[in-house]
């Protein structure tokens, strides 16, 4: 797929150039949702997430709304948790995967809320790949490190682990998110220790 946008494109933004071609290397799963506060709530009780043991879900609900306020480092407590857990090597989605998902089948976008705060995480309809709210919700973590372009990005759809490493990428817009900021191709970045309402994450593993 093409990532990225050219000048031309409503929206256009210095950070989402050079529009590149992306050819993802092998298959790989994704979660249906976005990681829920049940989803988080296991972790602790199972002996991991001990950085952030209760994210606060600014009074909007728990169970199966998006896990929230859960910096990028936690979100990697929870990752090494489960994959411990199942033995099997979960991850978070690469930015190009992200666009990836977010270009092939563009889902349903939740109906903006007046900032009232995130919709459970198992919302539908389900895009064509199956993800439930992709788009609009919470942002989402990539294991990306933050670059101002896409000069020197990966072109096999893996993660770019160099740039700004204190901040990563997060895709896919939230709750409170303007129009624009819900193209695939939009690009936001937030430090890796930040605990926002706007942000959670989706994890994903190769296909095996």
């Amino acid at each position: 797929f093409r990532m990225g946008s050219e000048p031309a494109v409503p929206g256009h933004s210095p950070d989402e150039a050079p529009a590149h071609e992306v050819a993802i290397a092998g298959p790989f799963l994704v979660g249906m949702l976005a990681v829920t506060f049940a989803d988080w709530e296991s972790c602790v009780a199972g002996g991991g997430c001990k950085s952030n043991p209760n994210p606060d879900d600014k009074g909007w609900g728990r169970g199966t709304r998006p896990v929230i306020n859960v910096s990028w480092r936690d979100a990697q407590e929870y990752l090494s948790w489960l994959s411990a857990k199942t033995g099997k090597p979960y991850r978070l989605l690469s930015e190009a995967e992200r666009e990836f998902i977010m270009r092939a089948t563009p889902p349903p976008v939740p109906p903006r809320r007046g900032n009232k705060g995130t919709i459970a995480a198992d919302t539908g309809p389900p895009d064509a790949f199956g993800l439930l709210l992709s788009i609009g919700n919470v942002w989402e973590w990539t294991q990306d490190c933050w670059n101002g372009t896409y000069s020197g990005a990966p072109v096999d759809g893996s993660a770019w682990l160099t740039g700004d490493c204190s901040k990563r990428v997060v895709r896919g817009g939230s709750w409170e998110s303007k129009t624009e900021e819900l193209r695939p191709a939009f690009r936001n970045a937030a430090t890796d220790t930040d605990r926002d309402d706007r942000i959670g994450f989706r994890i994903a593993r190769p296909l095996e």
